[in-house]
């Protein structure tokens, strides 16, 4: 039997797949499903800083309801049910204590404040690890995209001071120079990147003529541009890189790993196929491994990696693939598409 062990932002997991924050990933009763089913770690959904200053508000609208007090009212007790960011700490302390494998908290603030203090309080809960959502949508005349960046990397530094439980940060790939940045990341001492984070967009209903939000999943093509990344990123960081978006199959673990992904994310395929899909992936990668004669991960994590290739094979990260593509005649690129 091949070992799939695999060590993420200094965590030790079972298997490389994790399952990443959704709303399967709200519940305790769910999470134990998940854990079940074998995965090597999971996420929780993620608190959100409007979440936690909404609810905060409706707590004390709550507990001040009857601050009026009469002597023909029923009850002077607030009526408080799962409400107010205790709940989710609290929640976070629940989970921990279901299940044995790793479990790491997600945290989307916006204010510096907010940020270090809910890490701090999420620390206190056990949990294993934290995941940091930053991302920023600046309107076109407010800060320039050095400003942004200097503020995360700072942002990250102080959180990274504040709390020692193992830190990662999920990204978005809309920076300029997605690898440089990465690799400062890696320098505030952040222990592991996710690849990348996956947004709702906006949609317009001609009908109604309203703004909607559909929920869309990921495809297998979403997993390419993650890929290639976790390529560029083996071997040149201190930090975990965990791939997550379009990985729906075991044939897309296996490929994330051969590029150099120490983990992996899944969300949309537990939606598509139920969350016993996890069993089909980690079952799917044992297959491969077997079929390879890979005894562990280390085996062969980071062999398509451009650190891995040879020099005259490195042109596959970079632009040159284009290149190479237009060079190549019409029928030979067509005959390439169809197979």
């Amino acid at each position: 039997m091949s070992d799939l062990s695999v060590s993420y932002m200094g965590l030790e997991l079972k298997n490389p797949v994790i399952a990443g924050a959704s709303g399967l990933t709200s519940s305790v009763e769910m999470i134990k499903r998940i854990e079940d089913a074998g995965a090597g770690a999971i996420v929780c959904k993620s608190l959100f800083e409007e979440e936690i200053q909404y609810e905060a508000m409706e707590q004390q609208k709550a507990i001040h309801k009857y601050d009026d007090i009469h002597a023909e009212m029923i009850t002077v007790f607030p009526d408080i049910k799962e409400m107010g960011p205790e709940y989710n700490l609290f929640r976070l302390r629940k989970t921990k204590e279901a299940v044995s494998i790793p479990v790491i908290a997600s945290l989307n603030a916006v204010n510096e404040e907010v940020w270090i203090e809910y890490a701090k309080l999420i620390e206190q809960t056990g949990v294993d690890g934290l995941e940091l959502n930053i991302y920023s949508s600046p309107e076109p005349d407010q800060r320039s995209p050095s400003e942004v960046e200097a503020g995360q990397l700072n942002l990250l530094r102080s959180i990274r001071e504040a709390v020692s439980l193992p830190l990662s940060v999920k990204l978005s790939p809309y920076y300029t120079n997605p690898g440089n940045f990465i690799k400062q990341i890696d320098d505030t001492g952040i222990n592991g990147v996710v690849l990348f984070n996956r947004f709702f967009q906006s949609n317009i209903d001609i009908n109604s003529e309203k703004i909607t939000f559909p929920y869309t999943f990921s495809h297998k093509e979403d997993s390419r541009l993650p890929m290639r990344y976790a390529g560029l990123l083996s071997g040149n960081m201190k930090g975990s890189v965990c791939a997550s978006s379009g990985i729906m199959e075991a044939d897309d673990v296996v490929r994330m790993l051969l590029a150099g992904a120490d983990a992996v994310q899944v969300v949309s395929t537990l939606y598509k196929n139920g969350v016993g899909q996890i069993a089909d992936l980690v079952g799917g990668l044992e297959d491969w491994m077997g079929s390879k004669n890979y005894s562990c991960i280390g085996d062969f994590r980071g062999k398509m990696s451009r650190a891995s290739l040879g020099q005259r094979e490195q042109w596959l990260y970079k632009r040159t693939q284009y290149v190479k593509m237009l060079m190549q005649s019409s029928e030979d690129l067509a005959e390439k598409i169809l197979q």
